[in-house]
Order: C-alpha cells, then sequence, then structure tokens
C-alpha cells in the first residue's frame, strides 16, 4: 500500500467503535497501524429501539462507518459507510475502485435499514462475485441519506408540486468533499474509469444526473427504478443536450410490477441513451448500455437485492489480464 503524506489525510473524520471515536489516522504510527486492521463498528441502533442480536457485520474488521460526515454544502450531518474486499487485507500493495451508492442504510445492516432486515445484501453479493471471479475486488460505499431532505438532495430540479432541486449542491458533497476522503484514506483506484455511481428510484435519478455532469468523475452508473418522472421528466433533457456523449457504462432497470407509466417513462429514457449514441445487447461491438425489464419486479429493497449482482457484473467486470 502506498502510505499518503500526513497533509493528504482526512484528520476531520472520525471512526465510532463500541468504546471509541477518534480522529482517523492522526499520527503515521497510527497510520500504518490502522490502515490494515481496523475495528469493528458499532452499528446505528434500529429506529424501533428493538435490542437486537448481534449482527455479522459487527464483526467483521472490513466494515468501517464514518459518523455524521459534515458538509459545507449541505445542513444535515449524515453516516457513511464503507465495505472493503477481502484483498484490502491480503494484498497491502493492491488498489481498488469504488462505487458510491445512495441510500447507505438500506444497503448492508437490516437494523438500519427503512425497512428492518431489508436491505441490498451488497456486501454479501459482492464478496461471493469476487470469489467465483465474476468481478474485479471494490470498495463500496453507502452515503446515508438524511431523511426528510432525502427529497431535496436527490433531486436535480425543482418539480412544481414537490420542490426539492439540492441535486447540485450534493454532487458538491460527493465529489469535492466525500470522494477526496475516501482516496485519501483508502487504497483506491481514483480515476473515473475506476468509479461508480449508483442508487434506486430518485437515488437512480440523481445518479444519472451526476453521471452526466461530471463523467469525468463518475464512468459507470447503476440507475434502478429511476424517478423519470420527476419535474415532468427534466432528466431526459439532461441526457439530450446535443453535447458531446459522456463517456459513460449504463446499467437501467425497472421492474413490471413498479406501474406502467414508471415503465414507459423508463422505456423512454431508454431509446432516448440509443439515440444519443449508447449500445445495448449482444450484438454490439461494445455495448455500455444494459436495460432490463424485471419481471415482476416491484419497488423494494429486496427486488433490488436480487438484481445487484447483476448490476456488478455488469459495470465491474473482472479483469483478465
Amino acid at each position: 500500500m502506498i502510505l499518503l503524506s500526513a497533509k493528504d489525510r482526512p484528520t476531520d473524520l472520525t471512526l465510532e467503535s463500541p468504546s471509541t471515536s477518534r480522529n482517523l489516522f492522526p499520527s503515521d504510527a497510527e497510520w500504518q497501524a490502522a490502515s490494515r486492521g481496523f475495528a469493528p463498528l458499532q452499528p446505528a441502533p434500529r429506529t424501533d429501539n428493538d435490542l437486537s442480536p448481534a449482527h455479522e457485520l459487527d464483526n467483521n474488521p472490513r466494515y468501517l462507518v464514518l459518523k455524521q460526515f459534515h458538509s459545507r454544502f449541505l445542513p444535515d450531518d449524515r453516516d457513511i459507510e464503507v465495505y472493503l474486499p477481502e484483498a484490502y487485507r491480503n494484498d497491502p500493495t493492491r488498489r481498488f475502485p469504488v462505487f458510491y451508492l445512495h441510500d447507505g442504510q438500506n444497503l448492508f445492516d437490516g437494523r438500519t435499514s427503512y425497512l428492518a432486515d431489508c436491505t441490498w445484501k451488497a456486501h454479501t453479493t459482492a464478496d461471493r462475485l469476487t470469489r467465483e471471479g465474476l468481478i474485479e475486488p471494490l470498495i463500496l460505499v453507502g452515503i446515508s441519506n438524511t431523511g426528510i431532505r432525502r427529497m431535496a438532495e436527490y433531486t436535480p430540479t425543482p418539480d412544481i408540486q414537490h420542490r426539492g432541486g439540492d441535486g447540485d449542491r450534493y454532487g458538491r458533497l460527493l465529489v469535492e468533499e466525500l470522494k477526496p476522503c475516501i482516496d485519501s484514506a483508502f487504497p483506491t483506484l481514483p480515476d473515473a474509469a475506476h468509479t461508480g455511481l449508483g442508487g434506486s428510484s430518485l437515488g437512480g435519478l440523481i445518479s444519472l444526473y451526476l453521471g452526466f455532469t461530471y463523467p469525468e468523475v463518475f464512468s459507470k452508473l447503476a440507475i434502478l427504478s429511476p424517478s423519470v418522472w420527476w419535474d415532468n421528466r427534466a432528466i431526459l433533457r439532461t441526457v439530450s443536450t446535443g453535447r458531446v456523449r459522456p463517456d459513460l457504462r449504463i446499467w437501467l432497470d425497472m421492474g413490471t410490477a413498479e406501474g406502467l407509466r414508471h415503465l414507459r417513462d423508463t422505456d423512454l429514457l431508454y431509446r432516448r441513451l440509443l439515440d444519443c449514441g449508447w449500445h445495448d445487447g449482444p450484438d454490439s461491438p461494445n455495448p455500455d448500455l444494459h436495460y432490463v425489464r424485471v419481471a415482476g419486479g416491484i419497488h423494494n429493497e429486496d427486488a433490488w437485492a436480487r438484481r445487484f449482482d447483476r448490476v456488478l457484473r455488469f459495470l465491474f467486470p473482472a479483469r483478465h489480464d
């Protein structure tokens, strides 16, 4: 592993553990000692205050929570969850791609998810596919939403009925604050070619928008069950503005049981992407778009968990050098 200089380390982040809360790597000695052996962290309690039994993540040293990440662009602090690949501990010289995912509390731990015990199972899926040699080892970063302000932060434009429209400020949090901290704290491959962004519903909407806004930062997009309807389908204008087509690899899906309107909207988005030069299908020489109409798929974490393996395989396939 390449050690970072003191000026590059995120000295304002803290790791929350069951017994301590301290600055992240404040000295060279601590940096070297901690960079391969984080202690397991205390997960947030369930909202119903249930005294739940021990969770497998409690004893997993590759699962970290950066508590109350603060931004100068948005008023609310949020937790950041980081899940590291097995190779992080086994190969000290290796660097890894990073997949940033919205609604972080719904990704890993059923005690923090919107519906108890309903998560994407993102960590177990990534571990399984990595062991099977189907994807490259990668770092998963979950950005927790802030509850009542989720809609505002995940929408790029104001909607006449629902308001919102803080997506650009949320994007600055990701690009100017969070990503530099992750890149300095962990052995990442920081270029756009190795950086992904994804989410579902409004999380899918903001992922698509930020991918088009920052193609020099994110090149792999996971757009699950996107809220294309927002602001009279304003995202379609973002996709087809007439500028040079950004170099993006895009997974797009919608469940057939999520409503005919949403299915039609996503079909329209898919056709717009094809018209703008993306290529889908086995007959394409270099497919950079994959659209799935998920038979019987509904709008919840269990449904997204069932296709997350295909998302990872499309965006982060194993490299055979």
